[in-house]
C-alpha cells in the first residue's frame, strides 16, 4: 500500500494525535504485519582454512533453498531457507512473501539468449539490456529478503559468441556499485575448462558462480576443481537424472525415474555432492519446487500438477533437519506393462487388451488411491527449460481396474505413448511413475 493511501484512511485529527504519541500511520490496521525495514547485508569470507562462507546480517548462512516461490509455507516447514526466481516478474510479491517467512531470495536477473536471436555484437541492444537490469537493481536492491542476484539463466546454452561475458562483466560491475548489500553471481549450465577459463577471464567481479547440473552432481565437487575453478560456487538447479542424461528406449524416447527413485537421487546428491564440498559449495537450490511440463509432467516437480507432494519433498526435508516429515508419501516399486518395465522396450498392438500392474507401499502403512492416465508422447521437446506445451490425455482406455491392476485398451493409431500411474493419500501425498510403451501393427 502506498503511504498516500494509508495517509487517506486516517481523518486529520488522528493523524495529528498520532505524531504527538510517536506512532506512525503506518502502524494502523491497513499496514502489513512485519514491514519491511531494509536491507541485510551480505558478504562472503574466507576463513583460514580457505573454505567460503556466506555471512548474512553478520552470521553465516548455508543455502537451503529451492527454485520457485510457490508452496512457502511447506518450504519453511521442511527446513528451507531461500528460493531462486528466475527473472523479476512477480518480485514485489514473491520478495515481501519471502520475507514474512524469514526466507530469502536468491533474484533472478533474465538477460537474453543468443539462441532466441539476440545478438552480443548488438551494442545498443546490449546497452538497452543493461539498462533494464539498472532500473530493476534499483527497485529491489533495499528489500529485507534479497540475498542475491542471478545474473541470467544459462546464457552460455548453446552458445557461439563469448561477447555475452563482457556484457555479464558489465552489468555485474554496475550491480556491485548500485548495490553493495548483496551478492552477485551468474548461472551457467554445467562448466568446462574453456568456460570456466572464460568467466575468469572476463567476468571477475562476481562473488560466486552458481552451477545447474543434474547427473553431472555426482562428481561436481571433483569436476570443478579440474576445470580451474578455485573460488565459491552454489547449486542453482540440481534435481532427478536430466531426460538428455538418461536410459531410451528403441524408438528413442527417455524412461523417467519413479518418484521413488527420484527421492534416492535427491538424497544421495545432496550428501555425497553438496554436503561434502565444504570448501567452495556455498550451498544449493532444488529443482523444481512445484511443476512443470518438461519431456513429461512429471520429470522435475516436486509436486504434481494437482497440488500432491511427492517423495521428493520427504526427502528434502531429510536433508535440510535430518528428520522425515509426520506425514508421509507413498512410493512405487515397480510399474508394468504385461510383466515388462519401462526397460524392456514395450510394444502393443492397436486396440489390443493388455494389463498393467503397479507395486507401491505406504511407510506408514496408510491407504492410497491409485490413479491411471494416458499420454501420447510429447512432441513438443525444447532446451533449456523452455516452455512446453503438454499433451493432451486419452481418455476412454481404461476396461476394469482393481487396486494395483488396471486392464486398459491400446490405442488404435500407432505410435509412441505413456501410461501413468498416481499413488494419493489423503493427506496430500503421492508417489508417480510412467512406463513408455509403443502402439505398432503386428
Amino acid at each position: 500500500m502506498k503511504k498516500t493511501s494509508q495517509k487517506a484512511a486516517y481523518p486529520a485529527v488522528l493523524i495529528l494525535a498520532l505524531l504527538l504519541t510517536g506512532i506512525s500511520c503506518a502502524d494502523g490496521p491497513d499496514a502489513p504485519a512485519d514491514t519491511p525495514a531494509g536491507p541485510v547485508p551480505v558478504t562472503l569470507e574466507q576463513d583460514q582454512n580457505g573454505n567460503y562462507r556466506i555471512f548474512r546480517g553478520g552470521e553465516p548462512y548455508y543455502i537451503k533453498g529451492a527454485g520457485g516461490s510457490r508452496h512457502l509455507d511447506l518450504l519453511v516447514e521442511s527446513g528451507g531457507n531461500s528460493i531462486r526466481t528466475w527473472r523479476t516478474r512477480n518480485a514485489d510479491r514473491i520478495l515481501d512473501e519471502a520475507h514474512e517467512r524469514g526466507l530469502t531470495v536468491m533474484m533472478g536477473i533474465w538477460l537474453q539468449h543468443e539462441r532466441h536471436g539476440f545478438d552480443y555484437d548488438d551494442e545498443e541492444a546490449v546497452a538497452r539490456q543493461k539498462e533494464e537490469v539498472r532500473e530493476k537493481i534499483l527497485r529491489y536492491r533495499d528489500h529485507p529478503a534479497l540475498l542475491a542476484w542471478g545474473l541470467g539463466n544459462e546464457v552460455d546454452l548453446m552458445y557461439t559468441n563469448t561477447r555475452v561475458w563482457h556484457a555479464v562483466e558489465d552489468i555485474a560491475q554496475m550491480v556491485k556499485e548500485l548495490d553493495p548489500n548483496h551478492l552477485v553471481t551468474t548461472v551457467v549450465a554445467g562448466v568446462n575448462e574453456e568456460k570456466v577459463r572464460l568467466i575468469k577471464e572476463k567476468v571477475p567481479s562476481i562473488d560466486f558462480l552458481s552451477i545447474n547440473t543434474y547427473a553431472g552432481l555426482d562428481y561436481l565437487p571433483q569436476r570443478v576443481r579440474e576445470t580451474g575453478w578455485n573460488r565459491p560456487y552454489a547449486v542453482t538447479e540440481w534435481g532427478p537424472t536430466g531426460h538428455w542424461q538418461i536410459d531410451r528406449t528403441e524408438w528413442d524416447v527417455p524412461i523417467e525415474q519413479t518418484s521413488t527413485e527420484k527421492s534416492e537421487v535427491y538424497r544421495s546428491r545432496y550428501h555425497n555432492s553438496i554436503l561434502a564440498d565444504t570448501a567452495l559449495c556455498l550451498g544449493s537450490y532444488a529443482f523444481l519446487w512445484g511443476q512443470k511440463q518438461e519431456t513429461t509432467p512429471t520429470w522435475y516437480g516436486m509436486f504434481l500438477e494437482t497440488g500432491e507432494i511427492t517423495e521428493v519433498v520427504d526427502a528434502m526435508q531429510y536433508n535440510w533437519t535430518g528428520t522425515w516429515p509426520e506425514e508421509r508419501a507413498p512410493s512405487i516399486h515397480n510399474l508394468t506393462i504385461e510383466g515388462q518395465t519401462a526397460h524392456d522396450d514395450v510394444y502393443l498392438s492397436p486396440g489390443g487388451t493388455y494389463t498393467a500392474v503397479v507395486e507401491g507401499m505406504h511407510p506408514h502403512g496408510q491407504s492410497y488411491e491409485v490413479r491411471w492416465e494416458f499420454l501420447p508422447e510429447s512432441t513438443d521437446i525444447r532446451a533449456g527449460g523452455d516452455p512446453e506445451e503438454r499433451p493432451e490425455t486419452l481418455h476412454g482406455l481404461e476396461v476394469e481396474q482393481d487396486d494395483g491392476t488396471l486392464v486398459f485398451r491400446a490405442p488404435e493409431t500407432p505410435g509412441p505413448y505413456r501410461l501413468f500411474t498416481y499413488l494419493v493419500t489423503d493427506q496430500n501425498r503421492a508417489a508417480v511413475a510412467n512406463i513408455p510403451f509403443f502402439v505398432r501393427e503386428n
